[in-house]
């Protein structure tokens, strides 16, 4: 495997090496204060070198916790130690916290408190109450990152996430970068709004999305939710086609599709994308600003596979999003979407680096 590394000194020339994407326009469409905190005292972990991680080494994050925030009863693994500084791990769809299963062991031995919570609608993350709207938007998604913090009493963490899990961090640092020490991004910058995705794509782009428009109906909805667990294996191997896994690998994620709000999340998020449900008036402040598009002036590295088959950018599309320190890193060896877990070591060296840009 190797890594091919762009800082923000060389970007703008070396970054018009790299092929222009049909998917560019498609990923930016489409998506693209609380008191009291008492945050780690620890003196931040001294940048270090990652060892050699075998994928899949690790099968399990232990013991999972729960907390009260916001509108969620939140699920979450943590490891390291409890004055370490903090990183918050998002996965993405349909994916789970397993995805870090290599990532934050390695993490928490160098020092780091390792934080992974699930997301609405999945695992056992639930809503507080019944009668609230079961929404995917990205707004509320990033509200409940900020919720998580507060009710942890974490005033500043490194975020890391890729697919949902990345979109969240993005607008979390975009919006709230006192909140963000570091970001790490897998396909870069995700922020969209619903303005954005009433533009049509070229047809290859637009096929890219096909369970977007799946999901937009009602047979879509019905289909993913009886088939949820070969719907989503299905998108495991489209979006990392050179990825061998293995049945318990995939299987210990997909239990974590079979909450009860997952296919309700799910939908919602893909509907509101292409303008087909409108979202909470309470997020609308927070979708005006995505709109314009924020700058994220957060350190930030920036990260791809080489065989992602998921829909997303090239790095020249959104390099100018990120204003501050930043790196680029191209992680090849046929890694695809899904690329903590395929390339953990790659992933939490990035964690490092980006802590100490």
């Amino acid at each position: 495997m190797e890594t091919i590394w762009l800082s923000n000194k060389n970007k703008s020339s070396r970054l018009r090496d790299f092929a222009p994407s049909l998917l560019a326009a498609a990923v930016l469409q489409f998506g693209a204060v609380a008191l009291g905190f008492s945050q780690a005292t620890a003196a931040d972990v001294a940048a270090s070198t990652i060892g050699a991680i075998t994928p899949g080494a690790r099968t399990s994050l232990g013991d999972l916790k729960h907390v009260k925030a916001g509108l969620l009863d939140v699920s979450y693994a943590e490891l390291g130690p409890a004055d370490g500084p903090v990183v918050i791990l998002l996965h993405g769809w349909p994916y789970d916290i397993n995805a870090y299963a290599d990532v934050a062991p390695a993490l928490a031995d160098k020092g780091y408190r390792v934080l992974i919570p699930s997301a609405r609608g999945y695992g056992d993350t639930h809503f507080l109450s019944a009668k609230t709207a079961r929404n995917g938007q990205p707004a509320a998604l990033a509200t409940d990152l900020i919720d998580f913090m507060d009710a942890m009493k974490i005033k500043k963490a490194v975020l890391g996430g890729f697919d949902w899990g990345a979109r969240t961090a993005d607008i979390v640092a975009a919006l709230w970068p006192e909140r963000v020490k570091a970001l790490v991004a897998v396909s870069g910058y995700l922020i969209g709004s619903q303005e954005a995705g009433k533009t049509p794509l070229p047809p290859a782009a637009e096929l890219q999305w096909w369970y977007q428009f799946y999901f937009a109906t009602e047979r879509g909805r019905l289909g993913y939710e009886k088939n949820t667990h070969d719907f989503a294996k299905l998108i495991w191997k489209l979006a990392s086609p050179k990825w061998n896994f293995d049945d318990a690998t995939y299987d210990r994620s997909a239990a974590s599709l079979q909450n009860p709000d997952h296919v309700a999340v799910s939908v919602f998020n893909y509907r509101w994308r292409l303008n087909l449900i409108k979202g909470e008036p309470k997020y609308d402040a927070i979708e005006k600003k995505l709109a314009a598009f924020p700058s994220i002036s957060v350190p930030t590295i920036t990260m791809e596979g080489d065989a992602n088959g998921a829909p997303h950018p090239p790095a020249e599309a959104y390099a100018k999003r990120f204003t501050g320190k930043y790196e680029y890193r191209l992680i090849s060896g046929g890694i695809g979407h899904n690329l903590p877990q395929e390339a953990p070591q790659a992933f939490a060296q990035a964690v490092i680096d980006a802590d100490h840009l």
